[in-house]
């Protein structure tokens, strides 16, 4: 009896739509959920070196919170590479501007830095609001709890 390990080729991996609500979800719970989807680690078919994940999207992303003070600490920053080019930003700020790249910005963390990774990331769909043009699609809304 041949005992071998079935790796999932590119092709054969059926992708499902998976919502999730943010609304009052802690940030880094929901995107330690949300970035084991994208990989496709809650599948019995999961291969590390391919993209056997689903598609994710992410509602009501401004309603995100974080615990304790972070809300206060929290910083988010880049750099232009120029002499003076760092840029800061606080999470309320952020927060105030753009709620996506938030939600983004910690799920994309949370994936591989590799161009599997990337690849994986474009699957991530986040939306300030509760409205998202992927009704066609069925998405399976997930508790966040469970």
């Amino acid at each position: 009896m041949n005992k071998s390990t079935h790796y999932a080729k590119k092709g054969e991996v059926q992708r499902n739509w998976v919502l999730i609500d943010a609304d009052g979800a802690t940030l880094g719970r929901l995107a330690t959920k949300a970035a084991m989807i994208l990989r496709g680690k809650n599948k019995p078919q999961y291969t590390p070196n391919t993209d056997t994940g689903d598609f994710v999207v992410v509602i009501n992303a401004d309603k995100v919170q974080l615990t304790g003070v972070k809300a206060d600490h929290k910083e988010y920053w880049r750099y232009s590479g120029w002499l003076g080019g760092l840029k800061k930003e606080s999470f309320k700020e952020a927060m105030e501007k753009h709620p996506e790249r938030v939600v983004e910005h910690a799920i994309k963390g949370m994936l591989p830095h590799t161009s599997l990774g990337r690849q994986q990331a474009t699957k991530l769909k986040v939306y300030a609001g509760p409205e998202h043009p992927h009704a066609a699609q069925n998405p399976v809304k997930i508790d966040l709890e469970a």
